[in-house]
């Protein structure tokens, strides 16, 4: 038996799955070895290759984790919802107030005697979708009354979500959003997903009013600020006017892989402003490419709900893909000037450390689903 007919009868399941998350994986290679030049000549004396082995080395660690997660029976994560929500919450509080503040925000946790920093929310998102899902399967008969629903579902959103917004908006409203497609498509009354809908918004009040007396915890004025950069066309768009110079310059089919000029100009050209520098050098052609992979992921997962009746594995791959769909489609937006700058990563493809580990942790769940249930 060849290497290759091995490897393909080892990675049962969504073989379509598995090549998207193997296109983006080399994708992310390469684009971030482009884009981290200017990073290295900063801050490692013109070390070029020092960003891209750490990234390969920590795709190839998260590439690993998605395996064992694959591996694992997705009925395992169900089990341990309970533990992972009520382990969520104190780690959100504690990143609240006693975090690492970088850029302003506190979303980070440092972990001592290390040097590593570990993204709360990260965490807080797998764990939220995982115990949803939960939740929609066991209570099939109860979510149509106030009880059933509230408790079980609306209260542990709301309180999740409000932990993450006051250094994360962005990822609180993706988060947010995923919830509510979740309960959409686990048959939660409408009633109830309008109520969600309406106490989200009280709660999104309710921080914005907070955020005047604790200033240093909650960033409105960053919120407020960005908003209205975008909306009146004033203030610092530094960022922005970079970014549609980028797209510009990329036009059909780009400039090619390691030309891109906006690299040096553009803020986090590896991060926040990946998908960039991916039109730059690929074009337009090369952007819908990547936006293809991602919604192809959601239609795959999809299937999944079809297939299963509403089960909890085809509840939690339709919550995890649809939270990296709608937060890949989010970094996509920012980069065309379609919505405020959010600062929200390309899942698999930017730069990163926790959330490519988990990005990866989620793939490997759906992939255990698509192994059982497909």
């Amino acid at each position: 038996m060849s290497l290759g007919t091995r490897i393909y009868a080892e990675l049962r399941g969504d073989k379509v799955i598995w090549a998207i998350l193997a296109v983006l994986a080399m994708f992310s290679i390469l684009i971030v070895y482009s884009s981290t030049g200017t990073l290295a000549y900063q801050h490692k004396g013109g070390n070029t290759e020092f960003y891209l082995l750490k990234h390969v080395i920590i795709l190839v660690f998260g590439l690993i984790i998605t395996y064992f997660a694959f591996l694992l029976h997705y009925e395992r994560y169900k089990q341990a919802a309970p533990y992972l929500i009520l382990l969520a919450i104190p780690i959100l509080v504690y990143t609240i107030f006693l975090g690492a503040d970088f850029n302003d925000a506190r979303r980070w946790i440092s972990v001592p005697g290390v040097g590593v920093t570990f993204q709360a929310s990260d965490f807080a998102e797998l764990a939220l979708v995982i115990y949803i899902a939960r939740e929609l399967t066991k209570k099939q008969e109860y979510i149509k009354d106030f009880q059933g629903a509230f408790l079980p579902i609306i209260t542990p959103v709301l309180l999740i979500c409000s932990l993450i917004a006051p250094a994360d908006l962005s990822t609180a409203v993706v988060l947010f959003l995923t919830c509510i497609a979740m309960m959409f498509m686990g048959r939660v009354a409408l009633q109830y997903i309008a109520l969600l809908a309406v106490l989200g918004v009280v709660a999104f009040t309710f921080l914005i009013a907070l955020g005047e007396f604790f200033p240093e915890v909650i960033r409105m004025e960053t919120w407020v600020s960005r908003f209205r950069e975008f909306t009146t066309g004033t203030g610092d768009l530094y960022q922005v006017e970079q970014s549609k110079i980028a797209v510009a310059n990329g036009e059909w089919f780009g400039v090619g892989p390691g030309n891109s000029v906006q690299r040096n100009f553009l803020p986090q050209p590896y991060s926040d402003f990946v998908y960039s520098i991916i039109i730059e050098e690929y074009g337009l052609i090369g952007g819908l490419f990547i936006m293809i992979l991602y919604i192809m992921l959601f239609v795959r997962t999809t299937r999944l709900v079809t297939k299963s009746d509403k089960t909890f594995g085809a509840m939690v791959a339709i919550g995890l893909s649809t939270l990296l769909v709608l937060q890949a489609l989010m970094n996509m937006a920012v980069a065309v000037n379609l919505v405020p700058v959010t600062g929200l990563t390309m899942p698999i493809i930017s730069m990163g450390g926790t959330s490519l580990l988990f990005t990866c942790l989620s793939f490997g769940i759906i992939l255990s689903v698509s192994k059982h249930v497909g």
